[in-house]
């Protein structure tokens, strides 16, 4: 007989205010409804400034010109082709070992000037706006969300046709840009399941033929054939990709979660006729609830951490007390767990076990939308066990103090 997972209570409700950003006027539920994994939606707003909160081209030139970016963070590309990365990369001399990779400005804005998009890639690991926003999305769709920015110059083009693997969002920052969208020539593709044009034939007519201006947003699904091309003004795009979890990842878990039952684990005869009925046994792991705990865990475990100000954190529990004003992280996305010895909070890669006599002050903690003080912890905990929960929860990065300490 298998076991039964530990029920687990999730974040609820998920956060929208990011997908709703993006597709408004329409709902996040219409898209989801009608568009997502189906066909495009263009969104026209023509609002110069919408996401310059996110990533602005001050904030690109500034990460570019100024801060000694190294590839892979950064890389070149040209009318559908990688400039190497050895022409406009420089190793920078250094003990015990140099860095390696890091950007040679005058060329990257010479290669800018001759028709070269910018590219900064990951954004969502060390850009904090963007990774906000990101795990926003990351818990309006519970699909882990990445974020690269694409800055062409006028009169040029990035990359040719293509499609991607991951559904996309196309954030215009700042300038036009010109995007051609063809119908699918592989639906919804897997990582390596590439567009290749001397294999699958020309991408035909487009669906659609627009401009993005500053403030309009673009979304295609994976698999859509793309390509975009700037006119007299240079422009700047943020590409939010959506890395979806399939229902292929879906029996892949579940086959891997039949370890624990001897019959899959039988030798294969050589005539490769089944003795048992192993499809009957995969269906008991497929049930509704077992995939979508299976998908929701593998997001947990997979987030990294945002810990904007943790130092400064780590220094103002020197001065907390019961009236310290504190609230759950707004990046952090968590199940908590009942077992017979307390309860567990699961997030990031990591689980946070507390005793019993906790359970009620940590509930309260899970579940707060607002902040807080130890001194509004409902149950029995005495204040030095209280201040000893909030501490730990800052240490561990699921809680945040908002403010000095008041009486």
């Amino acid at each position: 007989m298998r076991s039964i997972p530990t029920p687990a209570r999730q974040t609820a409700p998920a956060r929208k205010a990011e997908l709703d950003r993006i597709v408004e006027p329409a709902s996040g539920e219409e898209f989801l409804a009608e568009y997502w994994e189906r066909r495009p939606l263009v969104v026209e707003r023509h609002e110069e400034g919408r996401f310059d909160d996110l990533l602005s081209e001050r904030d690109v030139e500034r990460l570019v010109c100024s801060t000694g970016l190294r590839y892979p963070a950064f890389r070149v590309v040209k009318e559908g082709g990688q400039v190497p990365v050895s022409s406009y990369t420089v190793d920078v001399s250094w003990r015990p070992r140099p860095f390696s990779g890091t950007v040679n400005v005058e060329r990257v804005v010479e290669e800018f000037a001759n028709g070269g998009t910018i590219v900064v890639q990951a954004l969502h690991h060390h850009w904090e706006p963007l990774a906000r926003f990101c795990r926003g999305l990351e818990d309006a769709l519970g699909h882990a969300v990445q974020a690269n920015a694409y800055w062409t110059p006028r009169g040029s083009q990035g990359l040719a046709v293509h499609h991607d693997t991951h559904d996309v969002f196309v954030l215009q920052v700042a300038g036009d840009k010109r995007w051609l969208v063809y119908e699918p020539a592989f639906e919804l593709p897997l990582k390596d399941q590439r567009y290749k044009r001397e294999r699958d034939g020309e991408p035909g007519e487009p669906v659609h033929d627009l401009t993005l201006r500053a403030g309009d947003v673009l979304y295609f699904p994976r698999g859509w054939l793309h390509e975009a091309l700037t006119s007299e003004t240079d422009s700047l795009h943020i590409t939010v990709g959506v890395n979806v979890y399939s229902w292929l990842d879906a029996f892949r878990a579940a086959v891997d979660s039949c370890a624990d039952d001897v019959e899959f684990r039988r030798a294969v005869p050589s005539d490769g006729e089944l003795t048992a009925d192993l499809a009957a046994r995969l269906a008991e792991r497929l049930e509704p609830e077992d995939v979508r705990g299976r998908m929701r865990r593998r997001l947990v475990r997979t987030r990294r951490p945002i810990l904007d100000g943790q130092i400064s954190q780590l220094r103002a529990l020197d001065r907390l007390d019961l009236g310290t004003e504190v609230e759950r992280r707004s990046t952090v996305i968590a199940d908590l767990v009942r077992g017979d010895e307390g309860v567990a909070l699961v997030y990031e890669g990591k689980r946070v076990s507390f005793p019993p006599q906790a359970t009620e002050a940590v509930e309260f903690t899970f579940e707060s939308a607002w902040p807080f003080t130890p001194a509004d912890f409902p149950g029995d905990l005495d204040e030095p066990g209280r201040l000893v929960l909030v501490r730990r929860l800052v240490r561990e990065g699921f809680l945040r103090l908002t403010g000095p300490a008041r009486s």
